[in-house]
């Protein structure tokens, strides 16, 4: 028997539930259907688990015009939701960055930065083959972001390139701060993947994106 006046246990949260926040978080916004037939279960459940996340203030919908029928609800995240995804201290590193140019100025901000990045080129080049093949590296180097909470993938093109995906930034709050870190990142990218990988940016959450993503091609593509 229980105990009067025992504290109750909080149950968990739907695991569904939290898998549609990150389903749009990777893919933008969705319909209940698509969203049913990747996690499973019935577009009737999927709805219930967004109306209870709308009233949360994480999700919202517009409707999307269909050739036949009602138009369908495109299901997306609100900005609330993305105090739900890891932001890598976001206030400390502003609060440091801020001090930093305070104190040191712009160049002794760039100099931090350039620093920073070097130690993560070194990290990055201990865990990634350097003679493997681009695709081997691009997947290495998806595993170590996703490890950092980047939500990473990387996407084959018809024309031989690649698309490196960030879904999600944790430190988005320090790069609106310090685009410097922008450059950094690309970088870092150029020094992992070698100079036979042309990188360029295709979107940048910074420019208002819902992702950052990279088109990178090899020396002949």
């Amino acid at each position: 028997m229980k105990k009067r006046g025992a504290v109750r246990k909080k149950s968990p949260l739907v695991p569904n539930r939290q898998a549609i926040p990150r389903l749009l978080k990777q893919q933008g916004p969705s319909d209940s259907e698509s969203l049913a037939a990747q996690l499973g279960i019935s577009a009737m459940a999927v709805r219930q688990h967004l109306y209870a996340l709308r009233a949360k203030g994480l999700v919202t919908y517009q409707e999307e015009q269909r050739p036949i029928g009602r138009p369908a609800k495109m299901w997306c995240l609100t900005p609330a939701a993305g105090s739900h995804f890891p932001d890598a201290h976001a206030g400390l590193t502003v609060n440091l960055l801020n001090a930093a140019d305070q104190t040191f100025g712009g160049e002794g901000v760039q100099r931090l930065v350039t620093r920073c990045a070097q130690r993560q080129i070194a990290d990055y080049r201990s865990r990634i083959p350097v003679r493997s093949s681009l695709r081997a590296r691009l997947e290495a180097l998806v595993s170590i972001r996703n490890e950092e909470g980047f939500m990473a993938e990387v996407q084959r093109q018809p024309d031989g390139s690649f698309l490196l995906i960030e879904n999600h930034c944790p430190i988005s709050a320090a790069a609106n701060v310090c685009p410097k870190l922008c450059d950094a990142e690309m970088e870092v990218f150029r020094a992992i993947l070698g100079e036979g990988a042309a990188i360029e940016r295709a979107e940048h959450m910074v420019a208002s994106a819902r992702r950052c993503v990279y088109r990178i091609r090899t020396g002949g593509s």
